[in-house]
């Protein structure tokens, strides 16, 4: 029988691959995780502190209860909560075209909160704390991916080589890629993608306003495009929030060029003055929005999962979401058929995997896309209905809290790793 190196190589050490190993951690499986960036992750938490004092980091994810869900499952969420984390309870969504006004709350659903919002490297730094702790999983950092085999087989088991930066090869009965949406590894496995550019740049930074943010994550529809602010809270202040300003290429330029008065300003008008005067800015940053999806999740020895399988327009938060889902799906799947013997790399298993997540993140991607063009027509009908639309949408009751439960995590299909426990 072929010698292999490790059962699962990793390649991308981000959120979603670090959630991937430390969910297999423990099992029967070697893993190892490749990172072409430096990374001590016996350090991060104590980097990340001290970064802390220097403000929020631009780049969040909202977490939804099934991500942290995950997270508390895999010994991960109490280093994040120690960091900081922000709880919001509402959710404030209005046409800025019209009378068109959503609103969740937590506090209808009996729940604590909607969900956090968690800047990327205290994710980041939780799980590296988690690493620390956990058997079984191997970091090699400073390292990439140079080539990849062919599938082949041997005494029955699947298997691929890879060719490392430092000369160096590995075997590994699976190679997955968590590299994100610019994957090299699924580029050197000639997975198809379908993509499309939304005609629209993110404008990312942390501001201060006038008025408490209540912890609310408010989103408007623009006549160029989704605006959010999300609540952010350091100790007892909750004048901040990360906003997420999507427009057109051109408009994001012109806002770029703004200095700091004159972009509060032109941020507090597009936002309605909802929470006062934007009177602080910190540097801003501007992201080119790019749909992306692989045809295929799996071939023979190799998945793709996170970024490196979707990338969806951020109107939800719901990106980093779908990636932990796969992460925790992918993981189930490995495990159950390592336990029956069976080859974790044939395309038997492996699309297991793909049948439960292709289809919940395609079907996401097509919701966004519709939300996207429904807000981008400016046709005085369509505008009327969505308006009609949103107000009855608000009023509903169980369809609106059967739709919000089904995007935190609540209900629907999800990986054991997202399931809360059930009370004895």
């Amino acid at each position: 029988m072929q010698d292999f190196d490790a059962d699962v190589v990793i390649v991308g050490a981000g959120m979603v691959g670090l959630t991937a190993a430390l969910a297999l951690a423990g099992s029967s499986l070697k893993v190892l995780v490749l990172e072409s960036r430096e990374l001590d992750p016996a350090a991060q938490t104590t980097a990340v502190a001290a970064q802390q004092a220097d403000g929020f980091d631009p780049r969040v994810s909202a977490l939804t209860v099934a991500s942290q869900q995950i997270f508390r499952a895999l010994g991960v969420w109490n280093a994040i909560e120690e960091l900081r984390v922000s709880p919001y309870t509402d959710m404030d969504v209005w046409d800025g075209e019209g009378t068109g006004h959503i609103h969740f709350s937590s506090a209808e659903l009996h729940e604590p909160c909607l969900g956090h919002i968690v800047e990327n490297r205290v994710i980041l730094a939780g799980l590296c704390d988690a690493l620390t702790r956990r058997p079984g999983v191997a970091l090699r950092t400073g390292i990439e991916v140079q080539s990849l085999s062919e599938p082949r087989l041997s005494g029955g088991d699947s298997g691929r080589e890879l060719e490392l930066s430092d000369g160096s090869r590995l075997r590994a009965r699976l190679v997955v890629a968590a590299d994100g949406a610019l994957s090299r590894t699924r580029q050197l496995a000639a997975l198809p993608t379908w993509e499309w550019d939304y005609g629209h740049h993110a404008i990312v930074t942390t501001v201060r306003t006038e008025s408490s943010n209540r912890a609310t994550a408010w989103q408007r529809f623009t006549e160029d495009g989704p605006l959010a602010f999300l609540p952010l809270r350091e100790g007892e202040d909750d004048h901040l929030s990360s906003i997420v300003w999507s427009t057109s290429p051109e408009h994001a330029r012109e806002l770029q060029g703004l200095d700091d008065g004159a972009f509060c300003k032109s941020l507090g008008r597009a936002f309605e003055h909802r929470l006062g005067e934007v009177i602080w800015s910190d540097r801003r940053h501007a992201i080119a929005l790019r749909q992306r999806h692989a045809r295929r999740y799996v071939q023979q020895a190799f998945a793709v999962i996170g970024d490196a399988a979707h990338t969806i327009h951020p109107l939800a938060g719901q990106g980093v979401n779908l990636g932990l889902l796969d992460a925790a799906v992918l993981a189930e799947v490995l495990q159950a058929a390592a336990a029956r013997g069976d080859d974790i790399g044939s395309l038997r298993i492996l699309r297991r995997y793909q049948r439960q997540r292709q289809g919940d993140n395609l079907q996401m991607a097509a919701t966004m896309e519709g939300f996207k063009r429904l807000f981008d027509s400016h046709q005085p009908l369509l505008v009327l209905g969505r308006n009609i639309g949103m107000n009855w949408f608000d009023r509903s009751g169980p369809v609106k809290n059967h739709l919000v439960q089904t995007a935190m995590g609540l209900s629907g299909e999800l990986p054991r790793l997202a399931r809360r426990p059930v009370a004895s």
